[in-house]
């Protein structure tokens, strides 16, 4: 045994060796170069396309070219925004102070500067998967800590948002694993079975449903969860407490088009329910 692990220490390290070997390759010899003709591209916006698409809805370029694509994109913005907004962006480079902080989920369809029109400036957001906020603890999950000690105690934001979705991966993971016996994932099921009150409750009151009901009802509770969870946060509770923080959830129905709205007080509040 004490010889295989040499033999495997042996193997990692010339793996590290060759990794570094062809990282100080590329940065010599491919990387500044590449750098600085991206810099070129992205400072010659008056050279951009004049064929390029202007409607945020249509890709910019061929999904087979990543490069263009995000530099084509800063182009899009530079051009369509950032030049035609010097005021906000004069602003902002002053300082950021964001209404919202928002807790979305890392799915590539429901980012929430689209989904809710925010703009440069306007809400401090974090995202994961499944749009989880673990309780407070100072050993565990410290970057999510942190970002809420900042929002809350830095930056002063008065609204804090938690937004779950349809069809997530992350609910729909934990209301299946372990009971499909699948093979374990080396992070995700640690990260969301903070979310396992939820799941539990959305079993004992609606056990015989099927498993997509189960998701999107799971979706909500776990939003509700971590609500509760952002109350463990001293600083976020005695804001609450002194009505400088409200704390809402939100569910975004991306196959419908529907986005529900909730707050919690010493109660949940009914949602409002925007359809047009």
């Amino acid at each position: 045994m004490t010889s295989e692990l040499s033999d495997l220490t042996n193997i990692q390290d010339l793996i590290l060796k060759k990794l570094v070997s062809y990282q100080k390759e590329d940065l010599e010899d491919v990387a500044a170069p590449k750098l600085q003709n991206l810099t070129v591209e992205c400072n010659d916006l008056k050279g951009a396309e004049p064929n390029a698409p202007t409607s945020p809805t249509s890709p910019i370029a061929s999904p087979l070219d990543p490069v263009k694509r995000i530099i084509d994109g800063f182009k899009h913005f530079k051009t369509s925004y950032f030049d035609t907004n010097p005021a906000l962006f004069n602003e902002l480079a002053q300082g950021q102070s964001p209404e919202f902080m928002v807790f979305a989920c890392s799915d590539s369809r429901v980012c929430p500067s689209h989904v809710l029109h925010f703009q440069p400036g306007e809400a401090f957001i974090v995202r994961n998967i499944a749009n989880m906020v673990p309780a407070f603890d100072q050993l565990k999950h410290a970057g999510v800590g942190a970002t809420i000690e900042y929002a809350v105690k830095e930056l002063g934001v008065a609204n804090i948002l938690v937004m779950g979705h349809s069809n997530c991966g992350g609910i729909k993971r934990l209301m299946s694993y372990p009971e499909d016996g699948s093979e374990p994932f080396d992070f995700i099921d640690e990260w969301v079975k903070m979310s396992l009150p939820a799941k539990a409750e959305v079993i004992a009151e609606a056990g015989s449903a099927d498993f997509h009901e189960q998701c999107e009802r799971c979706a909500r509770e776990s939003v509700n969860l971590s609500l509760a969870n952002l109350l463990t946060y001293p600083f976020v509770q005695k804001a609450h407490l002194d009505k400088k923080l409200a704390l809402r959830g939100g569910y975004y129905d991306f196959v419908n088009g529907i986005f529900e709205l909730w707050e919690l007080k010493s109660h949940t509040s009914n949602p409002i329910i925007v359809q047009s």
